[in-house]
């Protein structure tokens, strides 16, 4: 009679529900779908230009490395913004390092040739012969 007293017994033990709640999972899953989907356009652009309009064919950008030249003069190297100075001292290292299959400037239509023909010039100068300016297709009427 102890046990009577203690608690309930073998009679009244409850039964534990030992099934998962997969509404609470599908809740998460649906929010982090939503959350990557907002986030993943802004991780692919880099720095918003205007790029000049010439007639060109696609390229492919696949092991390139990108520069972009800002209206400003700001140049970024891939993701690095840095100055000309900072961009000829280092643009040696970055190409050793990654070994592109080519590399694409990206000006904005706004940059004056000269900072252009200049960075030109420094991409040479480390030995890339398949240098590239990218550019947006030139409408026809």
């Amino acid at each position: 009679m102890a046990l009577g007293a203690l608690g309930r017994g073998r009679r009244g033990r409850r039964h534990l529900n030992a099934e998962v709640n997969i509404i609470n999972l599908v809740d998460v899953v649906l929010v982090l779908l939503i959350v990557f989907m907002v986030t993943a356009p802004m991780l692919q652009g880099g720095i918003e230009v205007n790029l000049p309009k010439a007639v060109a064919r696609p390229m492919d950008t696949r092991d390139a490395l990108t520069i972009t030249i800002t209206r400003d003069g700001t140049i970024m190297l891939e993701d690095a913004e840095v100055t000309i100075e900072e961009f000829r001292a280092t643009f040696g290292v970055v190409i050793s390092r990654k070994t592109p299959s080519g590399v694409y400037i990206r000006p904005d239509a706004a940059v004056p040739s000269g900072d252009l023909v200049r960075v030109l010039g420094i991409v040479r100068e480390a030995g890339i012969q398949n240098a590239g300016i990218v550019v947006e297709p030139e409408t026809r009427r």
